[in-house]
This record gives structure tokens, C-alpha cells and sequence, in this order.
């Protein structure tokens, strides 16, 4: 398992609310789109990462998370697990506290590199399945 009940009570409840959704489109059929509305109803601000920088559940998009001209406290990541390290090495860039990596989305040698570099890691979990559990 890649996110202990510790890790995951901390990310949710500790590290801030400002969450980057990488992969978040206005495309209401993909799964990133209900796990951002259920994030915002639990009070996190939910920023759209996405190539077209579409405005989704009222935040603006950026294309990258290098584009976001303010703190991001945690990656949420619904890219498939090739494209995935590269995107948590981005979040290690940007300052963010932590990434999580959603259902499925697996890869080890970036979750040891995000670790590494002191964030905490969640790993092949959904953010929207635990925090109702808090």
C-alpha cells in the first residue's frame, strides 16, 4: 500500500487546501471531474491542470503546474502512470507539500524521488473515497 492512514489523515486534514488536479478538464465522463467537486465540498480549492487551461467547477485552468501563480499544497494526479514521474518531479519543483497519485496510477521509483524530497505521498488511492472516512 502507498499511503498510509497516517499520510492520507495528514494530507487531508494538515498540509492545506489549495489542490492542483492534474488532468482536470471540463469533461464531466472523466473521473477527475467528480473527485474535484467532491474535494471542493469538503472546502479544498481545486485548480484545473490541463493542456487547454479550461475553467472547471469555477477556477481557472493553467496549462502546467509551473503556470500557477500561487502555492499549490497538494498535486492530485489523473494522468496514466507513464506520464506520472514527470508531473510529481514537477510538484517537487513548484514547492508542494504533497502528490497523490489517484486509483491506478502507480509508479514507485517517483513516489521513492517524491518522498526523497520530504513530501508526503499517496499512491493508487482516491482522495474523494477517503476523506469522507475522516
Amino acid at each position: 500500500m502507498y499511503g498510509d492512514p497516517a499520510t492520507i489523515r495528514k494530507i487531508l486534514t494538515e498540509l492545506g487546501d489549495t489542490w492542483a488536479v492534474v488532468g482536470l478538464s471540463s469533461n464531466q465522463d472523466r473521473a477527475a471531474y467528480g473527485v474535484a467537486r467532491v474535494l471542493q465540498r469538503f472546502g479544498k480549492r481545486v485548480v484545473p491542470v490541463h493542456p487547454k487551461a479550461e475553467t472547471v467547477h469555477g477556477e481557472p485552468g493553467y496549462a502546467s503546474l509551473a503556470d500557477i501563480p500561487f502555492k499549490v499544497d497538494v498535486v492530485d494526479v489523473f494522468v496514466n502512470s507513464e506520464l506520472a514521474g514527470p508531473v510529481a518531479d514537477q510538484a517537487v519543483a513548484v514547492g508542494a507539500e504533497a502528490v497523490w497519485f489517484q486509483l491506478g496510477v502507480i509508479d514507485e521509483a517517483a513516489y521513492a524521488r517524491t518522498r526523497e524530497a520530504g513530501l508526503a505521498m499517496v499512491m493508487d488511492r482516491c482522495p474523494a473515497i477517503e476523506i469522507p472516512a475522516l
